[in-house]
């Protein structure tokens, strides 16, 4: 039993390496059946139009490409609005007044005047915060969502009549004491200025996001006077808040009232093929941060101003809504290279065989059920033949086979 085992696998071995150094080559046979052949160049066409209008025209496969430039933004906010009796600029309503690819501007602010260092009652919805003895109260305690250290004193709520566990901050606290200011409906005019310039090292090609100028003052009167349109103004820098917002498609009033970030994306897609000035960025916005949950969306931040009144030190703690920018650079450039516009073309030119591939597979699986094409189809040659051998291809009529043993024919 072992030994049969054992010469059964040496056969096996033999024969296998044998078999591999044998050689394979592709047998041309023609068939005459319509319906195979109506497969064969519908394929054809889906292969060929699939690399003719995606790959070389779409994806354009034939060009060495760039998805990486070195990009740089600078970032500027203008407007003046009045609020109260108090004329707003910059400084008061943009953080920071100007900076990089982050620019905010504030929309609504919360104020709280004149803390000080000392204790007060804590906000009641802190968690154990309402008390009615001293004992509920512990001492030195402090509460991550409070405001403070707890001293160990049940006081009254300010002007309430319940009680709540005092501490040691910044008094009155915010919940208590705070002021909501109107919204600063003027910032829909407000405009930022974005200048980004963008440099393709791989081609050696730097452009930027405004129209080159010979004469630096008539630049300078344009860029103060023009806002950006996609059609009308595409090489001006200043958007509108009111726009951004519109074309993000968010609701400018809504956006005063809980704030939100919107992303500026500006993408370069240029082809340098032709002249490079015909490389243009063409702008988008969408809203960043989510919607969904409610108790975390939109944008807020909180500072304050310190002075010292009657020779102690005091602050005004501000609570700001607004919008913040995100500006956001993709770029992608491409231009005529031999190296992938052959290896596109061999792909294409391989992928053709798909062709063969799936219609041998029809035939030899649906057509051919009497095995008249596979005997066809496929030939062992064991040694060299000593007789010469006709080269003309083999047809294979629908209806049967040139050879006499066939010649009655197959039925499809």
């Amino acid at each position: 039993m072992c030994e049969k085992f054992i010469m059964g696998l040496r056969d096996f071995i033999k024969n296998y390496f044998l078999g591999f150094w044998d050689y394979e080559t592709p047998k041309v046979m023609v068939v005459k059946n319509r319906t195979l052949g109506v497969i064969y160049r519908g394929v054809q066409f889906l292969v060929i139009t699939y690399f003719i209008w995606y790959v070389f025209i779409s994806q354009k496969a034939y060009q060495e490409s760039e998805t990486r430039p070195e990009s740089s933004v600078y970032t500027l906010m203008k407007g003046t609005a009045v609020h109260g009796d108090d004329i707003l600029d910059t400084v008061e309503y943009a953080r920071p007044s100007e900076g990089g690819d982050v620019i905010s501007t504030i929309l609504r602010r919360e104020v709280t005047y004149n803390q000080r260092q000392g204790a007060c009652a804590e906000y009641f919805n802190v968690a154990n915060a309402n008390c009615t003895t001293d004992s509920d109260c512990i001492q030195g305690e402090v509460d991550f969502d409070g405001h403070g250290r707890r001293t160990g004193r049940c006081v009254q709520y300010y002007n309430h009549t319940f009680k709540t566990c005092e501490i040691q901050t910044w008094c009155p606290i915010e919940e208590y004491a705070v002021v909501r200011e109107p919204a600063l409906v003027e910032a829909i005019n407000f405009t930022v200025f974005i200048r980004n310039s963008i440099h393709f090292p791989k081609f050696k090609v730097l452009r930027g996001n405004i129209k080159d100028a010979s004469n630096k003052r008539d630049m300078q009167k344009y860029l103060n006077k023009c806002h950006y349109h996609e059609e009308k103004e595409p090489y001006c820098p200043n958007f509108r808040l009111g726009y951004i917002a519109d074309r993000a498609r968010e609701n400018f009033s809504e956006l005063c009232r809980t704030g939100g970030v919107i992303g500026v994306f500006i993408n370069w897609k240029c082809n340098f093929d032709i002249d490079p000035s015909n490389c243009k960025p063409t702008y988008s916005f969408r809203r960043l941060d989510l919607r969904k949950d409610q108790a975390s969306s939109g944008y807020y931040y909180r500072f304050a101003k310190y002075y010292s009144k009657d020779g102690v030190e005091s602050r005004t703690l501000i609570k700001a809504y607004g919008i913040r920018l995100d500006v956001i650079v993709h770029g992608h450039a491409g231009k005529f290279s031999p190296i992938p516009t052959i290896i596109s073309t061999v792909t294409a030119m391989t992928s053709v065989g798909i062709c063969t591939i799936i219609c041998d597979w029809i035939m030899l699986t649906f057509i051919d059920k009497n095995e008249v094409y596979s005997e066809r189809k496929f030939d062992e040659i064991i040694k060299e033949p000593t007789m010469p051998i006709s080269t003309e291809l083999s047809y294979i009529n629908r209806y049967g086979s040139n050879d006499s043993d066939v010649s009655e024919g197959v039925p499809l």
